[in-house]
């Protein structure tokens, strides 16, 4: 018998004898064979155990790097302290601006804004010095150093902003260009003035102004250029020009010192915009804040109703925030110490000299010769172009 045969023969013995056999169980156990071609083997990598979430520590804001100053920064504060006075360039022949009274005492709304800084500074309108400075001489006293601050009705423009080395703080007065002339020679516009003579300061933005417009409407004309405001209005007053011409503030204010002030007419024609205000050296920074809040500070206290007789009350109990820092009120923040000053600076301020309504009608209102309205003058709250930024 083949070998091959054996193992299926006993099989089938097998199966018959299981099938014959019916107490035993029949089961048919089957076996699946699976060929394994590849084992791979797999690595099991044990997860890190969870670890809580880290708190945020907020991170410590780095202290503000210090702002490195200009050279010159400071050093104007401390030439004035240091000679004990202000040296304040001024007009000494505008009644109402700027002049002298017979007592010799200098008085005016650009007087009253000198006494404002010293008051800021040294709590003491009296030490200062004024000195009288013409058109031509102004800036560069202003430049040289011959002078601390120029206060002196002199108009904001941009060649004196740059090339003749000033910087205008803030406009303290709104004015325009005007035109006077008897009222015997029936002038009633620049156009009736063709081929007449003509007044006129020289160094002014007034003389340029008036060369532009006679130009402009093609009319000719004869400068009668003198050196101060004293000689130009003299020979006005004399009959050797038909008309003279500056600020209508200047018209208004000589003309209330002239012989026959009703004998004189104030054209209405405005030949240009003469904002005015006072003007500091380039390059002292600290300097051009301190003069520019000291005219901020006189209009904000108009805002908020102080007055030179309430102010000690105001400043023991501020009835707003902003006039709590104004008046160096607030214990957090001290103002006058960015400026360099006491923190009481703008009370001394206002209790000197008023606020500026005070300061106005004290020299230009109208119980004073002059009289001018107040006009664009105003707080902007009564119509006027008077604003002061906030105080914080």
């Amino acid at each position: 018998m083949s070998r091959k045969l054996i193992p299926i023969l006993l099989v089938m013995a097998i199966f018959l004898t299981a099938c014959n056999n019916p107490s035993t169980p029949q089961t048919i156990e089957v076996t699946r064979v699976v060929e394994v071609t590849r084992v791979v083997e797999v690595t099991r990598v044990a997860e890190a155990p969870t670890q809580p979430a880290a708190t945020a520590v907020p991170a410590t804001p780095a202290p503000a790097p210090a702002i490195p100053q200009a050279a010159g920064f400071g050093d104007t504060l401390k030439k004035v302290k240091a000679r004990d006075k202000l040296i304040c360039g001024v007009n000494a022949q505008v009644p109402g601006f700027g002049f002298v009274e017979p007592s010799g005492a200098y008085a005016g709304f650009d007087i009253d804004f000198c006494k404002a800084l010293a008051a800021a500074i040294f709590n003491d309108t009296t030490k200062i010095e004024y000195r009288p400075v013409t058109a031509e001489q102004r800036f560069p006293a202003l430049q040289s150093g011959e002078i601390d601050v120029l206060i002196r009705n002199t108009t904001w423009t941009l060649l004196r902003d740059t090339d003749n080395g000033g910087n205008f703080v803030a406009t303290t007065f709104y004015d325009g260009q005007g035109i006077m002339a008897p009222k015997s020679l029936n002038v009633t516009k620049l156009e009736d003035l063709d081929s007449g003579t003509i007044c006129v300061q020289k160094g002014t933005t007034t003389e340029l102004n008036l060369a532009d417009q006679m130009a402009a409407r093609n009319l000719k004309y004869t400068p009668a250029v003198f050196d101060d405001a004293n000689s130009t209005f003299a020979a006005y007053a004399e009959g050797r020009c038909d008309a003279v011409t500056t600020d209508k503030s200047g018209l208004i204010s000589r003309r209330s010192v002239l012989a026959k002030p009703d004998d004189h007419v104030i054209l209405d024609v405005t030949l240009s915009k003469e904002p005015l205000g006072p003007a500091v050296r380039q390059g002292d920074d600290q300097w051009f804040d301190i003069v520019k809040w000291t005219v901020f500070a006189t209009i904000a206290a108009e805002e908020f109703g102080i007055t030179s007789a309430n102010v000690a009350d105001m400043a023991a109990s501020p009835k707003t925030p902003e006039m709590s820092r104004l008046l160096g009120a607030d214990e957090k923040l001290d103002l006058g110490a960015k400026l360099g000053l006491s923190k009481d600076w703008a009370v001394n301020i206002i209790k000197t000299v008023g606020n500026y309504g005070e300061i106005y009608n004290r020299n230009l209102g109208p119980a004073t010769k002059t009289a001018i309205p107040r006009g664009l003058n105003s707080l902007y709250t009564n119509g006027g172009l008077l604003y002061s930024p906030p105080f914080r």
